[in-house]
């Protein structure tokens, strides 16, 4: 009986001391929607320094939320901020040990892939959609400087003109940049000539996830 007693108060110290042991430092990452998001929109652009308020309008999230996963990143040191009078800047910290794994696993979960499927889910006769051009390129790894310009989108099917051109362009005010879409017929990759596809052939290509189990991405030599 005393045997067990002593057993039970040892294990009851082990339980006092887990409890008392500070959480890792990056354990509120990922806690919800709206951190994945904005982490997201700001590790996937490396150089994008916004204020807190043009985060929550280009996210349409919460002043207050944005203002308190802001707080909660910086602690961690995945973000970093400066004042510029009284507007608060903040910027992704490059030099995080966990910056690359991190951005590279937000962008491909909740980044621009992301939010084209998301956009293009209700727009029928789609058969694939891929991101071309400089901002594929550098989201495979080439590299170069920042894709300042446009996001290039190629939609092969046929579907609405009008619809598709709805529903992308609020991406624009989101990310920050024009996102050009240009619509070919389903076989046009395997069919196509001119220029203008031996250009997009010619550099890397990121398909968009348009349904469960979709192939996120691949590059063309």
């Amino acid at each position: 009986m005393q045997h067990r007693t002593t057993i039970i108060r040892n294990l009851g110290n082990i339980i006092q001391l887990v409890d008392k042991s500070p959480p890792p430092p990056l354990l509120p990452i990922l806690r919800s929607q709206q951190q994945a998001e904005l982490l997201a929109l700001l590790l996937g652009d490396p150089d994008l320094e916004v204020s807190v308020s043009e985060l929550a309008d280009r996210t349409a999230i919460p002043y207050a939320s944005v203002h308190r996963e802001i707080e909660r990143a910086e602690m961690t040191g995945l973000l970093t901020s400066r004042r510029v009078g009284r507007t608060r800047l903040v910027r992704s910290n490059t030099t995080s040990p966990y910056y690359e794994g991190l951005a590279d696993v937000l962008t491909k979960a909740f980044g621009v892939p992301h939010l084209l499927a998301v956009a293009l889910a209700g727009i029928d006769n789609i058969d694939q959609v891929f991101i071309y051009g400089s901002w594929a390129a550098r989201y495979l790894g080439e590299q170069g400087q920042r894709p300042v310009g446009d996001i290039d989108v190629l939609v092969l099917g046929e579907p609405d003109r009008d619809a598709l051109f709805e529903a992308t362009s609020p991406l624009e005010a989101r990310l920050g940049r024009p996102v050009q879409i240009t619509i070919r017929n389903a076989g046009w990759l395997e069919t196509g000539s001119g220029s203008f596809h031996d250009t997009v052939m010619s550099r890397p290509l990121v398909e968009v996830p348009l349904r469960p189990g979709h192939t996120v991405s691949r590059e063309r030599i």
